[in-house]
């Protein structure tokens, strides 16, 4: 791994790799080296940004690991690397502005904390830092990664293991004060590494930085806002009359903006329920979150009556940037449930812990009562990953996030109590157990879920899925309580006032006391 700013194009000719290495000159007895059988650079990397600046080498054969020569672990998508986070770059750099390494010219190490992405966008530039970097330096400056070093590692230590956090990419100078360095974030990648691995997968870990993060109330001028978690008020006197909780809501997409007419490509956010399910890294299937604990999908998805939980793993909150996934986060399973239909299954995957919902990750709302009404001639869509399209900069297949709009057809003489039937679609391979998604109200529900066989046949023009409400009685026993739709759940919130005291420059003060449910 490396950095993409380092290449000028994807050629292997005149590139060697060198491990083991300690010297850049005179004799270095461990060191072993490699061509380059292949140069991957992401899709996405912005040279006028610097934004994903990453880029995967393949060696031209195996190396036997040493004592010398070790895989360091990688950050998975799920780290958190909160402020003051200790951490070492090292390299072969400059070891001041302008002042190359001296002979023999031996690796270097520097130990630096991370600075917050908040803090570091307001000492280096509002809107220099992406979601994709991480930043550390020194603020009082002089220790630092500095030319030379780009494409090396950042790494900190958890128990035992040094986990690799940045890949070093860019900087103004070289240790100057306030002006921390600046790294691509190793666990924003989880996926892409992976999608480039066949076999020997990195070692993902889940890295987690103890205490809270100062980093989250740092502001300064023309800095966005952290996202707050509840709304907050100036206010004098806060009553609540009920403590009670809110209770979640399922079927909510803020940031979905389709409408009749719309397919394809899909923005981040729009369906914020698709989750990627991977099994030993590899994508399988597509699926859903109906609660933060639970994921539904297809029963066709696994190979065996009794898969092994412990070869899958679930992303949530994928969103698309520039075409290409990325992904919120990553969460193990540790159970894998499948219904006993004659015919058609599903299947639940119980997560090894809770999803906190944020508009990128919702629930989807379930029919288990079959109590929704989806007429012939209402609108509807399914979501998947579809096949994968060729990306930029490399000839591996990338899938992304799409939708494709139907309509709801008559099943003829079959029965509509457990089938439901749409207009044929375009539906490949990597869109089995995704969703069928329809509004009632406000509020989107799955009404089946997608598999590629099994399906019965009306006519040629229609196709035919089995509602989730047959599984209903499975549903409330495996999973239990689940979000309600938005409607229902205003219906039974809680009621709450809040008094605000206003001041004018007149002498009036007027108390104004609004209260909702």
């Amino acid at each position: 791994m490396s950095a993409a700013h380092c290449f000028s194009s994807t050629s292997t000719s005149r590139w060697q790799i060198s491990l083991g290495r300690q010297n850049l000159q005179g004799q270095n007895p461990n060191e072993v080296s490699r061509t380059v059988a292949r140069i991957i650079l992401h899709p996405n990397y912005d040279s006028g940004t610097s934004d994903n600046d990453i880029a995967l080498l393949r060696l031209s054969s195996p190396v036997t690991f040493t004592d010398y020569i070790r895989p360091v672990c990688l950050a998975a998508s799920d780290s958190v690397f909160n402020n003051g986070t200790d951490s070492w770059v090292t390299g072969w750099g400059a070891v001041r502005e302008g002042v190359s390494l001296p002979f023999p010219e031996t690796l270097q190490e520097v130990e630096v904390p991370v600075v917050g992405n908040r803090q570091c966008n307001c000492l280096n530039g509002v809107g220099t830092v992406t979601d994709n970097m991480i930043c550390a330096g020194a603020l009082a400056g002089g220790k630092d990664s500095c030319q030379g070093d780009s494409g090396g590692p950042m790494v900190s230590r958890q128990a035992s293991f040094w986990v690799q956090s940045g890949v070093v990419s860019f900087g103004f100078g070289c240790a100057r004060p306030n002006l921390p360095g600046v790294y691509s974030r190793v666990s924003r990648y989880q996926s892409w590494i992976n999608s480039h691995i066949s076999s020997d997968k990195p070692g993902f870990v889940r890295f987690t930085s103890s205490g809270l993060d100062a980093d989250s109330s740092y502001t300064c001028p023309g800095l966005p806002a952290p996202p707050t978690k509840s709304p907050t008020t100036s206010t004098t006197t806060t009553t609540q009359s009920a403590t009670s909780p809110a209770r979640p809501v399922c079927g909510k997409a803020p940031m979905n903006s389709r409408a009749v007419g719309d397919s394809g490509v899909v923005p981040g956010g729009a369906w914020p329920w698709m989750v990627r399910l991977h099994r030993n890294g590899a994508y399988t299937c597509g699926g859903t979150l109906i609660t933060d604990k639970f994921v539904l999908t297809s029963a066709q998805c696994f190979s065996t009556p009794n898969p092994d939980a412990r070869e899958w793993s679930v992303f949530v909150g994928p969103r698309i940037v520039n075409g290409s996934e990325e992904f919120e986060r990553s969460v193990g399973v540790v159970r894998i449930i499948v219904s006993q239909l004659a015919s058609f299954n599903i299947a639940l995957l119980l997560l090894d812990r809770p999803v906190n919902y944020i508009d990128y990750i919702q629930p989807v709302c379930m029919d288990v009562s079959n109590t929704r009404s989806f007429p012939v001639g209402s609108r509807c869509w399914v979501a998947g990953w579809g096949k994968g399209t060729k990306s930029r900069g490399t000839d591996k297949a990338v899938s992304v996030l799409r939708d494709i709009e139907t309509e709801m057809a008559s099943c003829g003489n079959i029965s509509d109590s457990e089938n439901i039937c749409t207009y044929t679609m375009d539906l490949q391979q990597g869109d089995q157990g995704g969703p069928l998604l329809c509004k009632s109200d406000s509020s989107w529900f799955q009404v089946a879920v997608v598999t590629m066989s099994g399906n019965k046949s009306v006519r040629a023009d229609v196709q035919v899925f089995t509602k989730t409400s047959t599984f209903g009685s499975f549903l409330k026993e495996t999973v239990g309580d689940m979000p309600s739709p938005a409607a229902a759940a205003t219906a039974n919130a809680p009621c709450f006032s809040i008094s605000f005291l206003l001041s004018f420059a007149v002498p009036i003060t007027s108390i104004f006391l609004l209260s909702w449910c």
